[in-house]
């Protein structure tokens, strides 16, 4: 019977053994695709990276038709067609709910331009010329009462001249190509060829043929082409058109002096045909390409050094498993750029940030298997056959790894309910957030629960680390912890004190939302906002007289980048915008255009109601996951601390007032990821100590499992650190405001776990406490030997 343990422990050793190698197995091949799909594929970069327009249009009623889904399909096809005549490399065209098209313009750099083209209706008609005159039509005269009746409009080759026109002969839905062409063998410039359908080709050959059969001199003897009630062209018939044959072959040339623009444009609407219903822009935002590469390059720097500050704050704090923990980092760099490409995901300059900022998950994950095994390590495991008790390192790291699971999940949970409501709710370049948010929180488990542990595995095996255990970082005690230790912290046992001094700090927060107000973006108000470049640094109060004498006394001015200008408005066209860029350049000399945002007024108001339905949803998200992993006095105090933090962070800006934006609330609903991770970890050792001792008051168990987590607490949010203030330096106006929130948030989420949620937990037990089990009495055998049964 004795050498049953021993073939226990031996097949256990081998069950181990083999999970080794399928770990090992399974990192191998997750690193070779992960190879494979970033050396094979390359990134797709939003608009505000490399630069373009992002146009949402909105699809109206029209006369006798209804803007409903099939209504903007249809819309959408004509786009298209409209988009590839301008000839923009690799435009992106999707309908986004029932009466919403997003047109994405790599390149484009002038919005006015593009969106004229493509938001036009283009009703195209041909009609027969009767009168030329220099009457003056009123309004009812001109327009008709149909787009294809009689009409009296100006005349495109004659200032003061009209043409009566007869009914429309045809309509755009004949054509069936239209092409900008330069005339290089007569000199006749640029002209458009259009080629009509089969059934159009006869109607065509029949009004040029009327046309052709008046004298040469007649107005009669021209055919007017109209666009949307303006005439584009009438040219005459050339006196070699036979007379009621008219012009055969099923095609035509447009001629009218025009430039290469015009003529190209004018091609795209005729080729594109007539939209079935308005549009209307309701958003339109426009980055130049050099503050998109700007971006990248700050992003990629504040990469670098938060990873590398990371790598050593591990490193010297858990030493050759710190060392190795860096290398899954990089790995887990790898494996969330691959799942980026590989699902052909955009990636934005907020999807930029949520990259790095998921490397602080990637160390929490670490940091909380580092921090279990460490106090195991320090629990020396009984060897009856040896006679004495041991430190076990490669049992303690699998203790390690397994005490921690359940808290990774639960704080990986919670970030990714957060991450996927900003999927939902937000738009444009913030949803690139959450997508880049939910793969790197993926990606860094995978990282930290099998890389790590197959690297840290086979390293504790070596027989020179485990002579020399203390190069491993598990050996000995955190000096945090033995410090903290010996005075005893007691939050819990004072919850009046504590709850007192973070409701002053909510107070305060909300007293500055009150009094100042928040600056609400473009995107929650409407309006404009554009970010110029000048070639001489112009400072704000310069930049506000220039905007003032251009006629925008009320409109807000702030400095930007390195000398750039922001302007930000109500109500600016673009006969302001003229004359803001003329006043500016007065003052800046040289003047470009790096930005240009405008959100219609009522998408401005659907977007701030969807960012408080996204916050209120995340509330109610996380209370009922916590709900069901905890009891829910624990969930209740950690939802009040999340609020509270959610609170703080937004009175914080209402005092500084900065900008309540769309990327801010990225920035709040990753705060309220984060607090609720944070204190997610400290309930779970609360809950796995009061199973382990159901008799020592909550209070004190309360106080030992912060003070228990609290070198993870402090490293993890270090580590977060090191990577927010890497961006909030390196990443550029754009993220500035954005790390500004997040560190907040991360010191108030540290703060709130040991003041808020650990104190009103005991608070809420003492109010409504579990109820105890009913534990059986210990039966006695019928005699009264005492033997227990």
């Amino acid at each position: 019977m004795s050498r049953t343990p021993r073939r226990t422990s031996a097949s256990g050793a081998r069950r181990r053994s083999r999970a080794s190698l399928w770990r090992a197995l399974l990192a191998c091949v997750a690193i070779g695709v992960s190879l494979f799909f970033a050396l094979s594929t390359p990134p797709r970069l939003g608009l505000d990276l490399k630069g373009g327009t992002h146009l949402v249009l909105q699809t109206r009623d029209g006369p006798g038709v209804r803007a409903d889904g099939a209504a903007t399909d249809r819309a959408l096809e004509v786009l298209r067609k409209r988009v590839d005549a301008l000839g923009v490399a690799e435009p992106a065209l999707s309908r986004a709910g029932e009466n919403r098209i997003v047109v994405e313009l790599p390149g484009v750099r002038d919005p006015r331009e593009a969106a004229e083209v493509i938001g036009r209706t283009a009703q195209l008609t041909f009609h027969p010329v009767e009168q030329v005159t220099d009457r003056r039509p009123a309004a009812g005269e001109r327009t008709g009462k149909e787009p294809g009746g009689e009409r009296t409009l100006p005349a495109p080759d004659a200032a003061g001249a009209f043409l009566r026109l007869g009914p429309a002969a045809l309509t755009g839905e004949g054509v069936r190509d239209a092409e900008a062409r330069f005339d290089t063998t007569q000199g006749s410039g640029w002209s458009v060829t259009v080629d009509f359908r089969d059934g159009a080709s006869g109607r065509w050959a029949e009004l040029t043929g009327q046309a052709a059969c008046r004298a040469p001199d007649a107005p009669q003897r021209r055919v007017a082409i109209v666009l949307d009630d303006r005439v584009v062209s009438a040219p005459h018939i050339e006196q070699s058109v036979p007379c009621r044959t008219g012009i055969t072959g099923g095609s035509t040339q447009i001629t009218g002096g025009f430039d290469d623009s015009e003529a190209k444009d004018l091609a795209a609407l005729v080729k594109g045909g007539a939209l079935p219903v308005p549009v209307e822009v309701v958003e339109q935002r426009t980055v130049g390409p050099t503050l998109g590469a700007d971006a990248i390059r700050a992003s990629a720097q504040a990469a670098v050094v938060g990873l590398v500050c990371t790598g050593l704050f591990l490193t010297v704090g858990y030493r050759l498993l710190g060392g190795l923990a860096t290398l899954a980092l990089g790995v887990y760099g790898l494996l969330s750029y691959a799942a980026l490409v590989a699902l052909g995901a955009t990636l934005t300059l907020p999807g930029l940030a949520g990259f790095v900022l998921a490397i602080g998950m990637a160390v929490d994950a670490n940091v909380l298997v580092f921090e279990r095994a460490r106090e195991d390590y320090g629990r020396p495991v009984p060897r009856p056959d040896r006679g004495r008790s041991e430190r076990d390192l490669p049992r303690a790291l699998r203790i390690g790894f397994r005490e921690a699971y359940s808290a990774v999940i639960d704080s990986n949970v919670t970030t990714l309910l957060a991450a996927g409501l900003l999927f939902v709710f937000a738009t444009g370049p913030v949803k690139g957030f959450g997508v880049t948010l939910s793969l790197g929180v993926l990606a860094s488990m995978v990282s930290a629960m099998l890389v790590t542990r197959v690297l840290a595995e086979w390293s504790v095996r070596r027989r020179g680390v485990r002579r020399r255990p203390g190069i491993t970082g598990l050996a000995g005690r955190s000096r945090l912890r033995t410090r903290l230790a010996s005075r005893g912290p007691r939050l819990a046992r004072r919850p009046g004190l504590w709850l007192s001094v973070m409701g002053g700090l909510v107070l305060a927060a909300l007293a500055g939302i009150g009094l100042r107000g928040l600056e609400f973006g473009v995107e929650f108000t409407g309006g404009r906002l554009i970010e110029y470049s000048t070639g001489r640094p112009v400072d704000a109060d310069t930049a506000r007289e220039a905007v003032a004498d251009a006629g925008f006394p009320r409109a807000v001015v702030q400095e930007a980048g390195d000398g750039g200008v922001s302007v930000r408005t109500e109500a600016l066209g673009d006969a302001g915008s003229e004359r803001i860029q003329q006043e500016l350049r007065e003052a800046g000399g040289r003047i470009t255009v790096e930005r240009d945002e405008t959100v219609g007024p009522s998408l401005g108001g659907e977007l701030r109601d969807k960012a408080l339905l996204a916050l209120a949803l995340a509330v109610g998200a996380q209370l009922l996951y916590l709900s069901v992993r905890f009891r829910w006095t624990l969930a209740t105090a950690a939802v009040a601390a999340m609020v509270q933090d959610v609170l703080l962070v937004v009175g914080l800006f209402a005092w500084l007032g900065k900008p309540v934006d769309s990327v801010f609330l990225a920035a709040l609903l990753t705060v309220v990821g984060y607090s609720v991770n944070d204190t997610v970890v400290v309930f779970d050792r609360l809950r796995s100590m009061r199973r382990a001792d159901r008799s020592r008051p909550l209070p004190d168990l309360a106080d030992a499992a912060v003070l228990r987590t609290l070198p993870r607490t402090v490293n993890t949010g270090m580590g977060a650190l090191f990577i927010l203030v890497a961006l909030a330096v390196l990443g550029g106006d754009s993220l500035t405001d954005f790390s500004v929130a997040l560190l907040a948030g991360v010191v108030l989420g540290m703060v709130s776990t040991a003041l808020t949620a650990a104190p009103l937990a005991a608070v809420l037990e003492r109010w409504r406490p579990k109820p105890r089990r009913a534990v059986p009495e210990r039966r006695r055998a019928g005699n009264d030997s005492g033997a227990v049964v």
